[in-house]
C-alpha cells in the first residue's frame, strides 16, 4: 500500500470514530436511560406523554399505564412506549 491509500483509509477510520462517539453512542445512551425510566414507573407518578398529556398513573400493567388526567377523574390507558417524560414537562424541548 502506498501513503497515499493509507491516509485514505485513516481518515476514514477516525471519521468513523467521530461518528459513533458524537451519535450512535449518545444516542443509545438515551434509550436505555427512557427504557430505565419506563420500566421503574408506579402508581402515584406523574408523567407526560409523548403527545403532551400530563397525568397521574393509576395502574401499572405489563406493556401499559392508566393515568388520570384532571380532577374529574378521567381516565386513560397509554403503552409504555409513548411516556415521554416523569414529572410534568413545563417547557418545549427542541432538538
Amino acid at each position: 500500500m502506498d501513503a497515499n491509500m493509507l491516509g485514505t483509509v485513516g481518515m476514514l477510520v477516525v471519521m468513523l470514530a467521530i461518528f459513533y462517539f458524537m451519535l450512535i453512542r449518545p444516542e443509545n445512551k438515551k434509550k436505555k436511560e427512557l427504557a430505565k425510566m419506563r420500566s421503574e414507573l408506579a402508581v402515584g407518578d406523574e408523567i407526560t406523554t409523548i403527545g403532551g398529556i400530563i397525568g397521574t398513573i393509576c395502574a401499572v400493567k405489563e406493556e401499559s399505564i392508566v393515568i388520570e388526567t384532571s380532577a374529574d377523574r378521567v381516565r386513560i390507558e397509554f403503552a409504555k412506549w409513548a411516556i415521554s417524560t416523569k414529572g410534568a414537562q413545563t417547557t418545549e424541548t427542541t432538538k
